[in-house]
């Protein structure tokens, strides 16, 4: 990845789930701890309701989703627990993923929407 070259973390949630309240104080800090690494990092909270247009076709079934991409594409899709530990696992090996992962269509076309915002 190009040391300059945003990093895109993205939170799917929907403002009736009560879990996504809890986790926002979770998401914020472990994005904060991963920008004093990386400050490329660009972190973004996702009602999907509001934002339907961004999501557009990809079904977010369980909340928290996590989406991580960057120009070269997408490098995690999916759901996680809402553990601190989990997050921070999962954004410290996407941030260090040589490449895009494999991923619905769906997913893709999102992460690709969602990077050039």
């Amino acid at each position: 990845m190009n040391d300059n070259a945003p990093l895109h973390v993205a939170c799917l949630c929907a403002a009736w789930c009560r879990t996504c309240d809890a986790y926002v104080p979770v998401f914020e800090q472990a994005v904060a701890e991963l920008r004093m690494l990386r400050p490329e990092v660009r972190p973004h909270w996702i009602d999907i309701e509001d934002e339907a247009e961004l999501v557009g076709d990809y079904d977010v079934e369980t909340f928290p989703t996590l989406v991580v991409a960057d120009v070269a594409g997408l490098r995690f899709a999916g759901p996680l627990t809402p553990q601190p530990e989990t997050l921070r696992r999962v954004l410290r090996a996407a941030a260090d993923a040589t490449g895009p992962t494999d991923a619905v269509p769906e997913a893709r076309a999102f992460a690709a929407r969602l990077v050039k915002r």
